[in-house]
């Protein structure tokens, strides 16, 4: 990894980390007298000293894999998936066209590009070839980062982009946003896609400066919806906008109309625009606590800078007076679709005399739910002991719900009692109809030797396909289209085009797309198991691997061997099978066994699963990490010294706490991007966002419980600690590099040994190019191989 980027250390300014006679004044306190202080100058993200100790650590780190011959090659062969001309482009479809953005070797920043449906239809195996079909898809490129990032002289990442969709525009302008170094925080430029050029605000083009606000087109291509940093006390404690505004073609940004200013407590706030052409407001409070209002057309709104200041410097949330509240549990999600309103619950709600448990999906007329009549809610979706609503997609006349069923995928439409035009709320009181679509056969099943194999008591529901499963609806103002990807643990990804009926069903289901496979996995068998962690909570994980042979073979049917255990435990994220190519090549294909763990804090068993695993009880989401190891111990899959733990950002502090809290049983663990400090970090970037989800360090019932749990503080002088491998970005505003930074140096102090790698860029995904991104994957699959096998 090349650090030529990397500052270079001042005279004054020495690279080593031995730990300084004092403490700077301002630096943090010892945490006890056994452990000692880090530095201030390590939280300087771009301090010099900071970058100057930073590639000492890992010039240091490096230096034991860049003569390592097969990890050079591994990078090589990672890099040639990457950069895969037979990859599945993902797509988009706006204003009749295709888009997608594409990376390869010629072009590591990215081309962004579009076709027409017939030609990307050209390339579908499911469609039989015609005489003036192409060699292939032909894309008209409309942006060549490579080319803009020279023309700029900034390394610039893509972050999205947004094509209008309505009016006499569209089609023919987008928003394009990029970021420097891969950082959250983007520049918005307005692009003309027929001349292929972004537009300055000279020539009436919008625009956002840099900052982790949102550029959205409003309900026409004269207007746009911005929020941003607008200066002196514009922005949340989490440091993102807490104002929003609407802005006019040609019209300077403390001109414009002010929608909606959060509390100054508050996370941040933001506007958009549906495809229906409803404008909606949002402000968060917290994770957890969000408000939404309708902003009907012709709401007045005051305007210009005075009033823009006078809003943010109240003490109070500030909305239109003709903002209409959509009454709804903070906690709960709000989403629209055509002329419903759809309430997903994450807590127990009562109305009009009726209780609705947590986990259900609500939906009521849009119109009459407005106008505060409450008789017409209704259950769409309810959950069970093991399966909850993931998420939910509308099309033109149905409602696609994406539902986890022990951690696998499976779709469910609803059809609405009856389907009224936009304008339209006459609403028939019928049932909703419900129907499943069947995709069983896009994914691993088992063989019938593994299927006569005896039985594993730990297995979960044996012999069920496992598989993920996406719904994208295609204009989902005007069509009943979707395009649906399904992949499995073993099975590249197919995109599918399917059309639904006016009844819900699924008809014209077409194969456009179909990835080949990247890795041998002959032989490789995929199973679910289940844990027990120490409150008795069933807990599942995912287990992936070729069956060893030996004789010390387990009740698993396998002899135990190098395991790389996934985890992430935080924000209701779950783990769902799919395929991993770079992992599959670089671990399964070599003859080790990969595992992905569903703790608690995540989403697979809906609210309740990740409110358990948050605040005061976070150590739930330990204990059940530490009992999938066990699990896999006992079974015989593997051993504790073969056994290494993988995770990033939060999953990176359950890493890191598996690491403190239960060395014993791992041989090994990698943390990237991670969070480390728990009694810091809701003061270090976007932390503050996240109190609801690891708790407040400054309430002292909170931070009881906490510190056992923080890795910074839970190390132990004098103990035993397997290897270590950290990994950061300067260039991450998300998760603050300063949390890797200060573990490693306390622990290098405390005479601990620990590999430390920070790029110069990649923002907190840690990874710019796909030549980057290879040799990050092939280093963190060698460092397992190594430690497992030591």
């Amino acid at each position: 990894m090349d650090r030529t980027d990397a500052a270079q250390a001042p005279d004054t300014a020495p690279v080593d980390d031995s730990p300084p006679n004092a403490a700077p004044a301002d630096a943090s306190p010892p945490d006890a007298p056994s452990l000692p202080p880090v530095p201030e100058w390590l939280y300087e993200p771009t301090g010099e000293r900071a970058l100057a100790w930073a590639a000492a650590r890992t010039d240091e780190t490096m230096s034991a894999f860049t003569d390592d011959v097969d990890y050079l090659r591994l990078t090589a062969a990672l890099q040639e998936i990457l950069e895969a001309p037979d990859r599945l482009p993902a797509v988009t479809e706006a204003a009749g066209m295709v888009y997608n953005f594409w990376t390869d070797a010629a072009h590591p920043r990215g081309v962004w590009r579009r076709t027409t449906w017939a030609s990307y239809a050209s390339g579908a195996p499911s469609r039989p070839p015609r005489p003036d079909d192409g060699a292939a898809t032909d894309w008209e490129v409309l942006l060549d980062l490579d080319a803009e990032r020279r023309r700029r002289g900034l390394d610039l990442s893509w972050a999205g982009a947004q094509v209008l969709q309505t009016g006499p525009l569209a089609g023919r302008r987008a928003l394009v946003s990029l970021s420097e170094g891969g950082s959250d925080a983007t520049v918005t430029e307005e692009f003309d896609l027929e001349k292929r050029r972004f537009l300055t605000p000279a020539e009436g083009g919008f625009h956002k400066p840099t900052s982790k606000g949102t550029l959205a087109w409003g309900t026409d291509g004269d207007t746009c919806l911005l929020s941003d940093d607008f200066g002196a006390g514009s922005l949340s404690p989490a440091g993102l906008p807490r104002q929003a505004r609407r802005l006019r073609r040609g019209q300077a940004a403390q001109d414009a109309e002010v929608l909606i200013t959060a509390a100054p407590h508050a996370v941040l706030t933001r506007v958009s625009c549906d495809a229906w052409g409803r404008t909606w407001l949002m402000s968060m409070g917290g994770l957890g606590d969000t408000r939404v209002w309708w902003l009907p057309d012709d709401a007045v709104m005051p305007a210009g800078q005075n009033a823009a200041r006078r809003a943010l410097a109240a003490d109070e949330e500030i909305v239109p007076t003709d903002a209409v509240l959509i009454e709804a549990p903070p906690s709960a999600s709000v989403g629209v679709g055509r002329d419903w309103v759809t309430i997903q619950l994450r807590e127990p709600w009562e109305m009009a005399g009726h209780r609705y448990e947590p986990g259900m999906l609500l939906g009521a007329p849009l119109a009459e739910w407005l106008n505060g009549e409450r008789d017409g809610l209704e259950v769409l979706f309810a959950p069970t002991s093991s399966s909850f609503l993931s998420a939910a997609t509308w099309t033109r006349h149905h409602l696609v719900l994406t539902v986890l069923d022990d951690v696998a995928v499976r779709l469910e439409v609803c059809t609405p009692p009856s389907r009224p035009e936009s304008g339209e709320h006459a609403v028939d009181r019928g049932q909703w109809r419900h129907h499943w679509i069947d995709l069983t056969g896009a994914a691993y099943r088992p063989s019938e030797a593994e299927a006569d194999a005896a039985p594993d008591p730990t297995e979960l529901r044996p012999g069920r396909p496992l598989l993920e499963v996406t719904a994208q609806a295609v204009r989902q103002r005007d069509t009943d289209y979707l395009f649906i990807s399904a992949s499995g643990w073993t099975t590249p990804p197919t995109l599918t085009l399917a059309r639904l009926t006016e009844v819900g069903e699924v008809t014209g289901m077409s194969v456009l797309r179909q990835a080949p496979t990247r890795f041998d996995a002959s032989g490789v068998r995929v199973s679910q198991h289940v844990a027990v962690s120490a409150d008795g909570t069933r807990v599942p994980y995912f287990q992936i691997g070729r069956p060893r042979s030996g004789a010390d073979t387990g009740e698993g049917g396998t002899a135990p061997g190098p395991t790389l255990l996934y985890g992430y435990g935080a924000f209701g994220t779950s783990q769902t099978p799919c395929y991993q190519p770079l992992t599959g090549k670089a671990w399964l294909e070599r003859g080790g066994t990969y595992v992905v763990a569903c703790t608690r804090g995540g989403g697979e068993y809906g609210p309740g699963w990740h409110l358990a695993g948050t605040g005061r009880e976070r150590h739930r989401v330990v204990e059940d990490f530490a009992a999938v190891a066990r699990s896999l111990i006992d079974r015989g899959a593997t051993t504790p010294g073969q056994l290494i733990v993988h995770g990033g950002s939060a999953g990176g502090l359950l890493v890191g706490e598996m690491f403190t809290l239960h060395p014993e049983l791992i041989g090994g663990a990698i943390a990237e991007a991670p969070l480390l400090d728990l009694e810091r970090y809701t003061r270090l970037l976007t932390g503050a966002m996240w109190r609801s989800e690891f708790g407040d360090p400054d309430d002292p019932d909170d931070w009881e419980t906490m510190r056992p749990l923080s890795p910074f503080h839970a190390l132990v002088p004098g103990r035993e600690y397997p290897p270590l491998l950290l990994l950061t970005s300067t260039a991450d505003d998300r998760v603050h590099p300063a949390h890797a930074r200060t573990m490693a140096y306390r622990m290098r102090a405390l005479g601990l040994a620990v590999s430390y790698v920070e790029q110069s860029e990649g923002g907190h995904a840690g990874t710019a190019v796909s030549a980057q991104r290879a040799a990050t994957s092939a280093l963190i699959h060698t460092f397992a191989r190594r430690a497992a096998t030591r």
